[in-house]
């Protein structure tokens, strides 16, 4: 066997810092073979300055609507944000795949191995039957009327079924979600949730304050995006608990969820999760600080998620909202409001903790032996990142 032999000024495994001066050594394919002192390594270690980490997860990403890119306005709000991307959304399909090609390129370029996409159509499958990055397809579905529940989940089924003949088994890399609490009735979450194989789901969760208003009182912004809809929400009765909670008891024991976004997720939610025997078996929480600063939400409390022992990763959203498509440049906007944040945290919710989040951390997340993370180098402040492998 071929092997390729890389050092450089400090060496992050995923879930740690590796001794300095510490070789890691790959097969040429990228497979992770040993870290092992300089020592021990031989000849042909092609040394770098900067960090060597595994390549980066972006646990949330819309690359479907990547031909959206500067179309809506930034700090918008979430309602008006959501409106004009249902009314803008519709493109020539040339276009559409030209941006969905182009976005692609920009998460290899920087970085990225693996993304958890939300697909409302199939306008990705021709880009991903080549191959070039894992992902994890989660089919979106939402309709808040009960009785189109059916109905948009057969629509949801078709898109799931073009997804899943890309793969041999199916149920490891596509599932069937919900979009949002404000968007899903529960007759609708019920069929999403009993989906047979539906193992791993994903939802917007607290992106907003109006979002929580919606769901706890039944009052706030968000009846302004069903009048733009033309959608009559008469019928509504706010949940009889929490917003965080009324969402998690949709869920099932053997399921893993995301909840994306958080920027709304208080003491009090945190406080539900830790005291209960929650019906899930996985939870993470994916941050997207770009896009909560390009729509005009806040960020998360970052710290009073590190401090009930959230489990964090990291994504992008779309360029409908984002500039870019680079976890690096999240984590840069996370160590701007956090700067007390270590920087080994940090890239660990973007290595590891997102490779668990997807499920993935049997192949990529970390140098262990046997494992195909690819490997980056980034430099000390988080500025830039060159692929190697």
């Amino acid at each position: 066997m071929n092997y390729r032999k890389f050092t450089a000024d400090h060496l992050f495994t995923g879930s740690e810092w590796f001794s300095n001066g510490s070789v890691l050594i790959t097969s040429t394919e990228g497979e992770i073979i040993d870290l092992v002192p300089a020592s021990e390594a031989g000849e042909g270690v092609t040394a770098f300055t900067g960090i060597l980490t595994p390549g980066f997860v972006n646990c949330h990403c819309h690359l479907e609507l990547s031909h959206m890119k500067g179309i809506i306005p930034e700090k918008t709000g979430m309602v008006d944000f959501l409106v004009r991307v249902i009314q803008q959304r519709g493109f020539d399909g040339a276009i559409i795949q030209e941006a969905i090609t182009a976005a692609e390129n920009s998460m290899l370029q920087n970085g990225i191995v693996a993304v958890g996409d939300i697909c409302n159509t199939p306008n990705t499958v021709e880009q991903k039957k080549k191959g070039r990055l894992l992902y994890h397809n989660f089919i979106e579905t939402m309709g808040f009327i009960e009785h189109t529940a059916a109905q948009r989940f057969e629509a949801s089924r078709a898109v799931y079924e073009q997804f899943a003949r890309l793969y041999r088994n199916p149920t490891e890399s596509n599932s069937i979600v919900p979009h949002a609490p404000y968007s899903v009735s529960p007759a609708l979450f019920q069929l999403i949730t009993h989906f047979p194989g539906n193992h791993l789901l994903a939802i917007h969760s607290q992106e907003s304050g109006a979002e929580r208003e919606f769901i706890e009182k039944g009052t706030g912004d968000f009846h302004r995006l069903y009048q733009a809809l033309n959608i009559d929400i008469s019928f509504y009765k706010p949940a009889a608990a929490k917003s965080l909670m009324a969402t998690l008891s949709h869920f099932l024991p053997n399921q893993s969820l995301i909840l994306v976004h958080n920027t709304n997720t208080n003491k009090e939610d945190l406080e539900f999760i830790a005291n209960s025997q929650l019906p899930i078996a996985n939870l993470f929480f994916c941050l997207c600080p770009n896009a909560n600063e390009y729509i005009g939400n806040p960020l998360p409390n970052i710290d009073l998620l590190r401090e009930y022992r959230a489990s964090i990763a990291v994504g992008t959203d779309s360029l409908a909202s984002n500039h870019q498509l680079s976890i690096l440049a999240e984590l840069q906007t996370i160590q701007q409001h956090y700067p007390h944040l270590e920087k080994s945290e940090l890239l660990q919710w973007a290595t590891l903790n997102g490779a668990k989040a997807l499920e993935l951390d049997d192949v990529i997340g970390s140098f262990e032996a046997g494992k195909t993370p690819g490997v980056l180098v980034i430099s000390e402040d988080l500025s830039r990142v060159e692929r190697v492998l």
